[in-house]
């Protein structure tokens, strides 16, 4: 069980940057901050971390030497990974941010950043990636042979579980809660807690749940795109 999942214990963090300055300042002033920390100086340490550790969040810098960030997440998803990624990018650089989230992380910072602007959109996304309350008046959504949960952010199929990244499952809930509603870009990401996202990101993020729901993602018949507007659930079988 993570922390996240027991309320009584600080959210574990591993932070990984291979800038052994930026690590260290960093672990203190999460540390103050009330999460417990564990820092790695590249891909190779966060993986024997990993393998150690549940960990509620990866803080995980792009460029370091050997494995990207951006490399080390795909890896991570693919294999199965769901802990939530929040990836430091070099300010100025959308190609990074764009392809960190086609990677899977759930959200981005660019560099040079305030402390304080870090612990926020950690605390952002672990209240994103924690079950939701009980008492909700949103119930299943079917999506053809598939259902969605909203009280458990659950995705589930004829094959089982279908495994959803904190990002996902929070988009998925925020289109759920408002069926055959047009949703813009902007309401998203209001939604998912990143109101600064751009266009671009959201799209991003539609398209990596539309290959997790659609029979032919190309061809999407449950989130559709309504142009110049935004996107919409049309759930159903």
């Amino acid at each position: 069980m993570s922390a996240a999942a027991d309320m009584s214990e600080p959210a574990h963090l591993l932070v990984v940057d291979d800038d052994a300055r930026l690590r260290a300042l960093l672990q203190r002033f999460l540390d103050e901050q009330g999460f417990r920390v564990t820092v790695a100086a590249d891909a190779a340490a966060a993986r024997r971390a990993l393998a150690g550790f549940a960990f509620d969040l990866v803080v995980l810098d792009v460029m370091m030497p050997g494995e990207s960030g951006i490399e080390l997440a795909a890896s991570l998803r693919q294999d199965g990974q769901e802990v939530p990624i929040l990836m430091l990018t070099a300010r100025g650089e959308p190609d990074d941010r764009i392809a960190g989230l086609e990677a899977g992380v759930d959200d981005y910072l660019g560099k040079p950043f305030d402390p304080r602007e870090l612990a926020l959109r950690i605390r952002t996304i672990l209240r994103r990636a924690a079950p939701p309350p009980v008492a909700t008046t949103v119930g299943p959504v079917q999506l053809g042979t598939r259902w969605f949960d909203p009280q458990r952010n659950e995705l589930r199929g004829p094959e089982g579980s279908i495994r959803l990244t904190g990002g996902e499952a929070a988009l998925l809930a925020a289109l759920a809660g408002r069926p055959n509603a047009v949703l813009s870009r902007e309401d998203i990401a209001a939604a998912l807690g990143t109101p600064e996202a751009g266009e671009r990101a959201i799209d991003v993020q539609v398209t990596r749940l539309r290959r997790k729901i659609e029979p032919d993602p190309r061809e999407p018949r449950f989130i559709q795109t309504v142009r110049h507007r935004g996107y919409v659930l049309r759930p159903g079988l």
